[in-house]
């Protein structure tokens, strides 16, 4: 497997990330030089230090999985994956990562402040410049596709679906589901995108549980990180202070559990 990782900044370009033409005088013409984007596994480290236009150079990789330099479209390696990481957007420096994009990532997960004993650890490790172990190889590229495959093969039944929807939908018009204290708090719903990753990841839960079917539990641990970067506050909702973790969790009280 292939891994590459991306140092998002503010004068990165386009052509950095998923590479460009370069002219070969020998042969004279031009030659593709492919640029990070071509592994496995790609780490998008700081993404929202980038501008839009170097952000958006990551969606068509996301959604098709291929790139397109100069007139010619490239697939990608299979399987693709891309973890990000970013900055809180009242620090300097940074572009609020544009919706379209955000919504193609299955899951926002927030990693807070370390423990004192993790921290102590890293404390040590550091000051007395202790190396880490090298990183050993657990899987093989085969074995993570089967078990994609695998995941995508768990039983998830109609009721479950509808709950899904009804969590989404919820996100879109509260009301519909005796929620109107909600209705003013929220800009923008879930897309069915939102649906969709909400479906898969709750089938991977049930595979870490090695269970072959989903039940609702799967769902609600899991919707959090799913829907926190796909609905939006509006000024009100900020303005007292309501995060999405708190809206997801009041739909889930309310909505019925099959």
């Amino acid at each position: 497997a292939k891994f590459s990782r991306i140092q998002f900044t503010p004068d990165l370009l386009p052509a950095d990330v998923i590479g460009t033409l370069i002219y070969n005088q020998q042969k004279n013409e031009f030659v593709v030089r492919k640029g990070p984007i071509f592994a496995n596994f790609v780490l998008a480290d700081e993404i929202n230090r980038a501008p839009a236009k170097v952000q958006s150079a990551l969606l068509e990789a996301m959604q098709e999985r291929q790139v397109t330099i100069g007139d010619t479209t490239y697939k990608l390696d299979s399987p693709f994956l891309v973890l990000a990481t970013q900055n809180p957007l009242e620090q300097e420096g940074t572009y609020a990562l544009p919706e379209a994009q955000a919504d193609r990532f299955l899951m926002k997960v927030v990693v807070n402040y370390p423990t004192m004993a993790e921290e102590q650890l890293i404390l040590r490790q550091n000051v007395q410049g202790q190396q880490s172990e090298p990183i050993k190889q657990v899987v093989s590229i085969q074995e993570v596709t089967n078990a994609r495959d695998l995941t995508r093969q768990i039983y998830m039944d109609e009721k479950i679906e509808q709950y899904i929807l009804d969590i989404v939908f919820a996100t879109r018009d509260p009301s519909k589901y005796e929620l109107q204290k909600l209705k003013p708090l929220i800009s923008y719903g879930g897309s069915p995108r939102a649906s969709i990753n909400l479906a898969l990841a709750a089938k991977a839960q049930a595979f870490l549980n090695k269970r072959g079917f989903v039940i609702p539990e799967d769902v609600r641990s899991i919707a959090k990180d799913v829907m926190r970067h796909r609905v939006g506050l509006t000024y009100e909702a900020e303005a007292e202070n309501v995060n999405v973790e708190e809206i997801v969790e009041e739909i889930i009280r309310q909505i019925n559990v099959p």
